[in-house]
């Protein structure tokens, strides 16, 4: 489903007049189709500030004079797409996470990972790494569950290149690091000190177990994804799907219901209901499905 047309044609965006660049209801027409071509995410009309707000950023940096200007560029200057395109996805891609968010998952999780601790080279995914507190949580989880040892390995991806530098540094406030409970603190964590004191870092032990690497949900044949061997057993694809429209939602299951084994599982966001999709996914528990 592409981006509808506007049904009222104002010169301009509310609040247009105290801003520093013009910003029409046809350039957000545009911005809507660019991204939903690139990445798949649908914006509604809501999201008319936020857009302003976050590409506004991106031609202060680049030095454009107008919205026309940097949509034209990105419509039809091969050069300047090719080398901003990836600029333009992260800017408009929304990333709240948090250490242990959603915390009714984590001990489903635990569990099917002891149910199933003797079967070799369990494989996990998380498809939204973001700044990787939830992909941490997920090895912490797996650590906890199989041992420091074990064999189980995470491939954690997003689109937005910027916050996986974020998430493979592994460097968080201590604040945003107290959500995991103060034992899981000090086991799985290191304290800064003097310049970097209220800061702490994952230990190698949690980090050994994770990939990160760049991956959008539209590429053909999720090249990164068959580094792992096999079947998934394990994909966490959370408040992800809502960014979506309904085909695209319906391409990216199927995708999924391709490379998760049977009795393997996939977890979703509060807001996310697939019981329509009963051929592929069965509820197994709060926003957790089950391979059929």
């Amino acid at each position: 489903m592409g981006a509808r047309e506007f049904s009222f044609a104002p010169p301009s965006l509310a609040g247009d007049a105290v801003r520093e660049y013009s910003f029409t209801a046809q350039d957000f027409d545009r911005v809507r189709k660019l991204i939903y071509a690139r990445a798949g995410i649908s914006l509604n009309e809501s999201k008319q500030n936020m857009v302003y707000s976050r590409l506004s950023r991106r031609l202060r940096t680049l030095g454009v004079a107008s919205f026309g200007h940097y949509l034209d560029q990105l419509e039809s200057d091969a050069a300047f797409m090719a080398a901003e395109s990836q600029e333009f996805v992260n800017a408009l891609t929304t990333n709240l996470t948090a250490f242990f968010r959603e915390p009714h998952h984590f001990p489903v999780l635990a569990e099917f990972l002891r149910r199933h601790a003797g079967a070799p080279g369990l494989r996990l995914w998380c498809a939204a790494a973001s700044t990787g507190e939830e992909p941490y949580s997920l090895a912490m989880t797996l650590i906890e569950a199989l041992g420091a040892g074990t064999s189980a390995r995470l491939l954690a991806t997003d689109i937005d290149t910027h916050v996986l530098e974020a998430a493979r540094r592994g460097v968080y406030r201590l604040d945003a690091a107290r959500q995991c409970g103060e034992a899981r603190l000090k086991r799985f964590f290191l304290r800064g000190s003097g310049a970097n004191e209220g800061m702490v870092r994952v230990k190698p032990e949690a980090q050994r177990l994770i990939e990160f690497e760049p991956l959008n949900l539209l590429e053909p044949g999720w090249s990164a994804q068959r580094r792992f061997a096999g079947q998934l057993d394990v994909v966490f694809i959370r408040n992800v799907m809502i960014y979506f429209d309904k085909p695209t939602q319906r391409q990216i299951l199927e995708r999924l219901a391709a490379v998760i084994r049977r009795g393997g599982l996939l977890f979703i966001g509060h807001s996310e209901n697939f019981t329509d999709q009963r051929e592929l996914f069965v509820l197994r528990g709060k926003t957790v499905y089950e391979r059929i």
